[in-house]
């Protein structure tokens, strides 16, 4: 079983200094975003499951809203739609609402929308997300684009909420990309419910960055960034790296169907 736990989709494009990182990244694809397009990358990289993320950072990248998100995922069974809201300007009822379309995770972005994770006041929203069983990701670790604020995406801040929502399901996107690797390998490591996802990171320096993985391959989860990354080829580089044939069927896919509540392929 593969499962792709970070793949992003939009209804207009995200604004001009990301659409241009993007096609410097990933400059096989076409940017035309529909879901059959989408569906066949998929499938042509043999991913069984795909979690398909909204977007609330219109500061930064832009909005894809959580309806979208639902909508485009509607009737496919291998696309599974994560809400995304902005603890400064949405409620726990917009959460509820997004549970309703289908949602069934949630995505936050503090670098993008300016909180610390261990706010108070975000609080709330966990609790909610842990009543509806909803995994929250969130984004960690440094980002290229305008008007990012890198102080809010160190890991070290879900320290608090790991301890305090122990029945959260916390993933940790890139994995505290570029200065908090350490940091995010520790708590996934004395955390149950923390994971690696591991989105973004060049997957041949995947060791270089983890070189002690395996201890904690049963919280390492595939990502691909798409559009970003070419999904097939993450996949083929991660499958050449030398630790164990388990290791990778856990982090490429079995890791996250747990998390997701989902049946073996």
């Amino acid at each position: 079983m593969i499962v792709d736990f970070h793949v992003h989709v939009y209804e207009k494009p995200w604004h001009p200094w990301v659409m241009e990182y993007l096609k410097r990244m990933n400059p096989g694809f076409d940017f035309e975003m529909s879901k059959e397009n989408l569906l066949k990358i998929l499938d042509d990289a043999e991913v069984d499951y795909a979690v398909i993320l909204a977007e609330d950072a219109p500061a930064v990248t832009g909005v894809v809203t959580n309806e979208f998100v639902a909508k485009f995922c509607e009737g496919e069974e291998k696309l599974i739609p994560f809400a995304s809201l902005n603890p400064k300007t949405s409620t726990v009822e917009d959460l509820e609402r997004a549970y309703e379309l289908g949602c069934r995770g949630l995505k936050l972005l503090p670098s993008y929308m300016f909180f610390y994770p261990n706010d108070r006041e975000v609080y709330k929203f966990y609790e909610k997300a842990a009543e509806l069983k909803m995994p929250v990701m969130f984004h960690t670790g440094t980002s290229v684009f305008k008007n990012v604020r890198q102080k809010y995406a160190d890991p070290i801040y879900l320290d608090d909420v790991a301890t305090d929502f122990p029945d959260l399901k916390i993933i940790l996107a890139h994995s505290g990309r570029g200065m908090w690797y350490e940091k995010a390998f520790m708590l996934a490591r004395i955390h149950e419910n923390v994971y690696l996802e591991i989105s973004g990171l060049p997957p041949k320096r995947l060791l270089y960055y983890f070189p002690r993985i395996e201890e904690v391959e049963d919280k390492v989860i595939f990502g691909s960034d798409f559009p970003g990354a070419n999904i097939k080829e993450n996949i083929r580089i991660i499958k050449s790296l030398p630790i164990s044939k388990r290791a990778k069927e856990k982090i490429l896919g079995i890791n996250a169907a747990k998390i997701l509540g989902l049946k073996s392929k």
